[in-house]
């Protein structure tokens, strides 16, 4: 079964709710880091979280809450390994990780309702990374995380078979 770890700020606390019911009825193992008060509170504590749980394994996936997405998936990219998008429709969520092999979606209770919600994150868990030529890409992406300018520079021409479509 695939775990889902999934985080809010205090703005996104009223949509988090009908994002848990949603994952658990498609036959997901949920774990909420919180918030659970309305209480201002400060959304890179919650994407941090989320993305640390990601990175040492313990999830396969995760979803962000905040007021726009923004905030909470910046602090959450900041953490090694995780590729946080940020989406307000499902193309865009379907694409993330058909191309990109996003682990974490994020999206703003003030920008979606519950029902667009659902969908972005139903187009986003229903898509699969398809690899070849985008996963170059992706690699390159670890490579300048990883600081490593050497790596990044071979891969823009690597002739491995890895990368092709």
């Amino acid at each position: 079964m695939t775990k889902i770890a999934i985080g809010s700020d205090h703005v996104g606390i009223e949509l988090k709710p009908a994002i848990i019911d949603y994952l658990k009825s498609l036959g997901y193992d949920v774990t909420d880091f919180g918030t659970n008060s309305a209480e201002r509170t400060d959304y890179p504590i919650y994407g941090k979280k989320v993305g640390e749980e990601l990175a040492a394994g313990n999830f396969d996936l995760g979803i962000l809450i905040c007021g726009t997405g923004v905030g909470i998936s910046l602090a959450a990219n900041k953490v090694p390994g995780i590729r946080a998008v940020v989406c307000s429709e499902p193309y865009s969520a379907q694409l993330s990780r058909q191309h990109n092999n996003t682990n974490i979606l994020a999206f703003g209770s003030r920008v979606v309702g519950v029902e667009l919600a659902k969908m972005i994150v139903k187009a986003w868990l229903d898509a699969s990374f398809i690899g070849g030529r985008h996963l170059r890409r992706v690699d390159e992406l670890a490579a300048i995380e990883q600081h490593d300018e050497q790596k990044f520079k071979a891969l823009q021409t690597s002739t491995s078979s890895r990368y092709a479509d």
